[in-house]
């Protein structure tokens, strides 16, 4: 859990020196999104970190604890089962997706079946934090 705040920490820190405040506090345009970033009291365990300034709301972040989640047509136990502690770093960054208002620089257009809608593509992962999920997850399978 500490790796999480330190990437959020360092994204609070760097990102209105590099783009200003129109890249903070922004949630994209997606079906599971909210519009705009705000409290969440009651989200859901590995999410909870981003409770005072979310953009998923408390179904979205139960969803993303579900043994399949139902949040991106994929399965985590597609082949066989993950350790908890894998487990654990898959759905700390599905919260990290669904969760965070400081994705802007990341945030990108898509425009699937004629809806403008938006994904996050190209966000840093720190070695640390690679390395800690690389350790967790070394004897799970996932394709």
């Amino acid at each position: 859990m500490a790796q999480w705040w330190q990437i959020l920490l360092g994204l609070w820190a760097v990102l209105p020196t590099l783009a200003g405040d129109k890249l903070l506090s922004v949630c994209m345009n997606s079906k599971r999104h909210k519009q705009e970033p705000g409290p969440e009291d009651e989200l859901y365990q590995e999410c909870r970190p981003w409770e005072d300034n979310a953009c998923c709301t408390r179904s979205t972040s139960w969803e993303a604890h579900l043994e399949e989640p139902l949040l991106f047509n994929f399965s985590m136990m597609h082949c066989g089962l993950l350790t908890p502690a894998c487990r654990k770093h898959f759905i700390q960054a599905i919260c990290f997706h669904e969760c965070s208002p400081n994705l802007g620089p990341w945030i990108q257009p898509v425009v699937p079946n004629g809806q403008e809608e938006q994904r996050v593509w190209g966000v840093p992962l720190c070695q640390e934090d690679c390395e800690d999920w690389w350790r967790a997850c070394h004897s799970s399978l996932t394709c």
